[in-house]
C-alpha cells in the first residue's frame, strides 16, 4: 500500500508539473492570450527614432509610438510604470510577436499583406507618407520631381531614396549615411539637398532641439504608410486595443500627441485613420 501510494503521489507531482509548463507556454506564447507577467506588460517600440520612439540617455523613453503605446497601455489595466519596453528593430518584430516576447509593438510599424500573413494589427493609428526634408530656406524643391541633379540622403539598407530614382527623379544623386542623424547632419552643412523617409520620421528628427526651425517638409506624400499596432497572430488584444485607438482619437490624447512628438518640424498630419481601413 506504501508503495501505491508513493506512486500515485508521483504521479500526480508529474502532471503538475506538465501543467504547470503547460499553462506557461499558453500564457507567453499561445496565440490570443495576455503575458503572464504579473501586473506587467511588455511593450515593443524603437529605441532610436526621435519623435516616434527614443531611449533618452536618462533611461525615459519618448515618441509618438511610446505616448499611443502608454494610452493603450492604461486602457488595458496598466500604470505606465507597469510597462515593459523592450526594442523593436524593423528586421525583429514579426519574431518578437511570433515568440511572446512582447504583448503588442508599436514602432512605425507599417502594414503590408506579408507581414499580415505572420501577426495581426490593430489600427491603423498614423497615416504617413514618404516625404523629403529640405532646408528652411530652400526654395529649388518645391515638387517631386525638383529632387532631379539633387543630392538625397537616405540611411544603408532603405528603399525610399531609390523608390525616388526609380519612380519619380530618376537623375537625383543617391547618398546613402549609416543613420537619418548624419543625414541631417549634412544636410544641415549643405553636403544634401534633401532627406527622404516617412514624414513623421523626418518630422520626429526636425523636432529635436538641436534641429529647431533649420528644416521643412516638402509635403510630397509619395507612398502611404499605415502605421498599425502588431500583435500576436489570433490575440484578443487586437478588439482591446482598437477599442483603446477609438477612444483617444475621440477625447483628443491622439491629436495631442501629434501636436507634441511632430508639430515642431511643422508636420500636417492626416486626420486619424479608420479602424480597419488601410489606404492604400
Amino acid at each position: 500500500m506504501n508503495t501505491l501510494r508513493t506512486s500515485r503521489a508521483t504521479v500526480a507531482a508529474a502532471a503538475a508539473v506538465v501543467l504547470s509548463f503547460t499553462s506557461a507556454g499558453f500564457a507567453n506564447g499561445a496565440a490570443g492570450a495576455h503575458r503572464d507577467n504579473g501586473d506587467k506588460i511588455t511593450v515593443g517600440i524603437k529605441f532610436d527614432q526621435p519623435g516616434i520612439g527614443l531611449k533618452t540617455p536618462d533611461g525615459t523613453y519618448t515618441g509618438f509610438d511610446v505616448d499611443v503605446a502608454t494610452y493603450i497601455a492604461k486602457q488595458l489595466g496598466h500604470d505606465p510604470k507597469d510597462i515593459v519596453w523592450k526594442e523593436a528593430k524593423s528586421a525583429d518584430r514579426e519574431t518578437l510577436l511570433q515568440r511572446g516576447d512582447v504583448d503588442f509593438i508599436a514602432a512605425s510599424y507599417s502594414i503590408n499583406p506579408k507581414r499580415a500573413e505572420k501577426v495581426d494589427f490593430a489600427g491603423p493609428y498614423l497615416l504617413a507618407h514618404q516625404d523629403v526634408l529640405i532646408r528652411a530656406d530652400d526654395d529649388s524643391i518645391k515638387k517631386p520631381s525638383d529632387l532631379n541633379n539633387k543630392k538625397l540622403c537616405s540611411v544603408t539598407g532603405s528603399t525610399s531614396a531609390q523608390n525616388v530614382k526609380d519612380k519619380i527623379a530618376p537623375d537625383a544623386q543617391l547618398q546613402e549615411y549609416g543613420g537619418y542623424s548624419e543625414c541631417l547632419t549634412g544636410l544641415e552643412n549643405g553636403v544634401i539637398d534633401a532627406v527622404t523617409t516617412d514624414d513623421s520620421i523626418l518630422a520626429g528628427y526636425a523636432a529635436q532641439p538641436e534641429f529647431k526651425g533649420k528644416f521643412k517638409l516638402g509635403g510630397f506624400k509619395m507612398s502611404n504608410e499605415n502605421y498599425g499596432i502588431g500583435v500576436q497572430k489570433g490575440s484578443e488584444l487586437k478588439a482591446k486595443i482598437n477599442t483603446a485607438l477609438e477612444k483617444m482619437v475621440a477625447d483628443g490624447s491622439w491629436q495631442a500627441a501629434v501636436d507634441k512628438n511632430f508639430g515642431p518640424a511643422g508636420y500636417k498630419n492626416e486626420p486619424a485613420p479608420k479602424i480597419g481601413v488601410v489606404v492604400q
